[in-house]
């Protein structure tokens, strides 16, 4: 089954085309990264497949719905996001189990929504699983960044969802917390109970280990796409990002410096 499937998609805005002709296909289980260079496109497609923006042109099929002639609203909660956008919306003052179990009504911040036991549950297994347990009570404002990441993660799996975007996850964080998430990214990536994943980011020091394919982006336009062994090339990065580099794989971890 194809999660995902763009033919010919572009995004324009104003006299930017911040998509150009993009076709890629997603398979039910795979674990895809999107790497790029700042300004490639990346969170213009992840906006995409979180059905938060239509195609200019093009068709794009999320879960099997065509954009445009699906109500997203329905679509939208068969998909998890993290992001640094909707973490900039969850309210400071928002306690960590509301944060996540908010998810189900997909609302941010609690009002007079009620919930049931089974959520309640569920929330909880999901912040224990992401090593917060401990922090239930603390507000959101009070966490610091790698641990509100780890809440957003557990917030975008609330749903059970059947696709899990995640935009530049590791963004901010220092060396140990990097380090620590990715641990927590990889655990996901290689459990196959996990949903099928699509990972942003622009630096392979935090591709986590299991992940399956890769697409590389530049200037809005697919660069290379396919199985990562095969695509994260010296050839392919350095034409993405437009300096000679090369690319090194130690126990199932990346690294790049110019060559």
């Amino acid at each position: 089954m194809d999660v995902i499937e763009l033919a010919g998609v572009d995004v324009i805005r104003g006299q930017q085309k911040l998509l150009d002709d993009i076709t890629w296909q997603v398979r039910e289980g795979e674990r895809w990264l999107v790497i790029g260079p700042n300004g490639a496109g990346k969170t213009t497609l992840l906006q995409v497949l979180a059905t938060q923006i239509h195609p200019t042109s093009g068709v794009a099929a999320i879960l099997g719905e065509v954009l445009g002639a699906v109500d997203v609203f329905e679509l939208r909660p068969r998909i998890g996001v993290a992001s640094a956008a909707l973490a900039d919306r969850i309210p400071r003052a928002e306690r960590v189990s509301d944060v996540v179990v908010s998810a189900s009504y997909g609302v941010l911040g609690r009002w007079r929504e009620e919930y049931d036991s089974l959520d309640h549950d569920r929330a909880g297994e999901l912040l224990e699983q992401f090593g917060m347990a401990g922090l239930v009570d603390r507000t959101f404002g009070t966490l610091s960044e790698g641990e509100r990441k780890r809440v957003q993660i557990a917030r975008a799996m609330m749903t059970d969802p059947e696709l899990l975007l995640l935009d530049e996850p590791s963004a901010g964080l220092d060396l140990a917390g990097r380090e620590s998430l990715v641990s927590v990214l990889s655990e996901l990536a290689l459990d196959e109970y996990a949903p099928t994943q699509v990972l942003v980011t622009h630096q392979v020091e935090e591709i986590p280990r299991g992940m399956t394919h890769v697409m590389l982006l530049r200037e809005g336009r697919v660069v290379a796409a396919g199985p990562i062994e095969e695509t994260l090339t010296d050839e392919a990065m350095s034409q993405t990002f437009g300096l000679a580099l090369q690319i090194e794989q130690r126990d199932g971890r990346w690294t790049a410096r110019a060559s």
